[in-house]
């Protein structure tokens, strides 16, 4: 499993012209693979570049990071990827997120990032991955989830309002 972000025109339904995009990574250090697709070698390691094509046309440039349980890469590739497009004239988008990124969006791309590394190393199977921290562990001190303490709450409201209308029935009816 891999995190994807895209680079896309900046209007939709204008027609994608990955040669500008092709043109900049050309200057990076961008190497071609036997399989077609290419390879950014980044300082925190290497993210795949493809062409996402829909109908047969060129729709997008997509980069594939790998994931694991370090966030520094997705980070650098975050911060690389809006400077490209920028330059480019188009947008990073990131699907998982559904919304245009920018260079400081990093923070919840890596966020993103993490939950996905952790559902693929929990969920998915993937044991490489597997020692990535589950996403409620870094932001909740304690082990009950929000929805937990919801429905303790809840439950202690319902309580509440039973033995007020019990009290309130028993003084009309003379229990």
């Amino acid at each position: 499993m891999r995190y994807e972000l895209l680079l896309q025109t900046m209007t939709p339904g204008v027609p994608y012209e990955p040669a500008k995009v092709d043109a900049l990574l050309a200057e990076r250090r961008v190497a071609a693979r036997p399989d077609g697709l290419r390879v950014w070698h980044l300082r925190g390691g290497d993210v795949e570049v493809a062409e996402l094509r829909e109908g047969g046309q060129v729709v997008a440039t997509e980069l594939r990071v790998p994931l694991s349980d370090r966030p520094d890469l997705v980070r650098e590739v975050v911060t690389e990827a809006a400077a490209l497009a920028a330059a480019a004239g188009a947008r990073l988008v990131d699907p998982q997120l559904g919304r245009s990124l920018s260079a400081t969006d990093d923070g919840v791309v890596v966020e993103q990032y993490m939950r996905t590394a952790w559902y693929a190393g929990h969920v998915g199977g993937m044991s490489d991955v597997m020692s990535v921290p589950s996403p409620s562990a870094a932001g909740e001190p304690s082990s009950l989830l929000p929805s937990g303490r919801f429905i303790i709450i809840a439950i202690g409201v319902l309580i509440a309002l039973y033995l007020v209308v019990d009290t309130v029935l028993g003084g009309v009816f003379g229990r």
